[in-house]
């Protein structure tokens, strides 16, 4: 990449201000996962309702990213955005308020966390439309890489639920989403080419283009099992190898950190080679790690390193779709965004509900990895049966300056 070009080609402060807006609203999205090992220890949670808490935010989340990306379309990114972190910020200081005393109330909380999930349906438009298709990849994957925020929860969640309780940990996230908030408010500026609104029957007509389906296909397996994982992954190490909440958390936060980190990786990988290629060996690889930590490894190192394997393949692919996407629905890349990222959402819904499941009915995590790492091979099977049609009707290299 010419690194010359590429801050010449866009607007840096609203793609650090979608980073930044991102990386916060992540954080908080997944703050029931690495909680959850107090949480249910307080409410006596059993291992389904433990599933079903840390993954309801997934689900809202996903569900609101298409109402997210309606309201990019209609209201532009940056007020839709400020919208979002208002709502999520009165969220949390209610809970941090007036506590969480029921598994009923902790999946009320959930659902309002999803808004911050859907904030995966403001950044990248907000980022994207800066920046020219031959960047795409680069520059999703920079504001994508808020990813990360899911990290920044594991690992400072449960040891400041150990010393503060697991409620005022609600109340020390606002700190940080304030300042973003106003951070975003001076730095995010909407593109000046900005696609007319559409109705909605519109948008849905995009639903009859088979190519909307494969992406929403696609990013339900790499984005859904990054976010399922991250959301899980404290509960795991503490259910399978003994470790405490704040060591699970450490855990959960190396996974989190490799998978979101190489997301710009992956990206600009993409841009280099074309996100076919890249989506080919990330499937291969994601469901080879999936089915080798399904076995159930003998220690945590182990399962530890197999997955950082998982994560490194599916945060890499989460930046190869987005190279894809906005070359095939530039101008619909709004609502496509939220359709795209309400499918990975749903990804990561099935995901962290399924383990759940999994081990209070069979005892053992094994069937939820070994169904998702078949999800993933299909995705393989699918993207090879669709790659020459691609590469010949709308990634053709007279059509197109980016590579497919």
């Amino acid at each position: 990449m010419d690194k010359k070009s590429f801050l010449q080609a866009g607007h840096t402060p609203t793609l650090i201000a979608a980073f930044l807006y991102f990386d916060l609203a992540f954080m908080v999205w997944v703050l029931l996962g690495p909680l959850a090992v107090q949480i249910s220890a307080d409410l006596g949670l059993t291992h389904a309702q433990k599933g079903m808490m840390v993954a309801t935010p997934v689900l809202a989340g996903a569900l609101l990213r298409f109402v997210m990306g309606l309201m990019v379309d209609h209201l532009k990114p940056k007020l839709t955005g400020a919208i979002g972190q208002v709502i999520v910020i009165a969220a949390l200081a209610v809970a941090w308020q007036h506590g969480i005393h029921s598994y009923e109330q902790a999946l009320i909380l959930g659902l309002f966390l999803g808004v911050a999930g859907a904030s995966f349906a403001v950044a990248l438009p907000l980022a994207s439309r800066w920046y020219p298709p031959e960047h795409q990849g680069t520059a999703l994957g920079i504001a994508g890489a808020g990813n990360s925020g899911t990290a920044l929860a594991a690992l400072f969640g449960p040891g400041l639920a150990a010393i503060f309780g697991w409620v005022n940990v609600f109340g020390l996230a606002l700190i940080p989403l304030t300042i973003v908030f106003v951070a975003y408010l001076f730095m995010a500026k909407d593109a000046p080419e900005c696609p007319a609104p559409k109705r909605l029957s519109e948008y849905l007509s995009i639903l009859k283009d088979k190519d909307a389906w494969w992406f929403m296909f696609f990013y339900s397996v790499t984005f859904g099992g990054f976010v399922g994982l991250a959301s899980s992954l404290t509960i795991y190490f503490n259910t399978e190898y003994g470790l405490n909440a704040q060591t699970a958390g450490y855990f959960t936060a190396a996974c989190v950190f490799a998978g979101s980190l190489v997301r710009p990786i992956g990206g600009n990988l993409a841009d280099r080679i074309g996100g076919i290629k890249s989506l080919t060996v990330v499937y291969m690889a994601a469901a080879l790690a999936l089915g080798v930590v399904s076995i159930g490894l003998p220690n945590a190192w182990l399962a530890l390193a197999g997955f950082v394997c998982a994560m490194l393949s599916l945060g890499m692919g989460n930046g190869a779709v987005f190279q894809l996407v906005p070359q095939r629905f530039r101008k619909e890349i709004g609502v496509m965004t939220g359709l795209v990222g309400m499918a990975g959402g749903v990804g990561g819904f099935y995901l962290a509900s399924s383990l759940g499941y999994s081990k209070q009915m069979t005892g053992s995590y094994m069937i939820g990895f070994l169904i998702f790492a078949t999800l993933a091979i299909i995705a393989l099977i699918g993207l090879t049966a669709v790659k020459n049609r691609w590469r010949t009707t709308w990634g053709a290299p007279h059509l197109t300056t980016a590579k497919i």
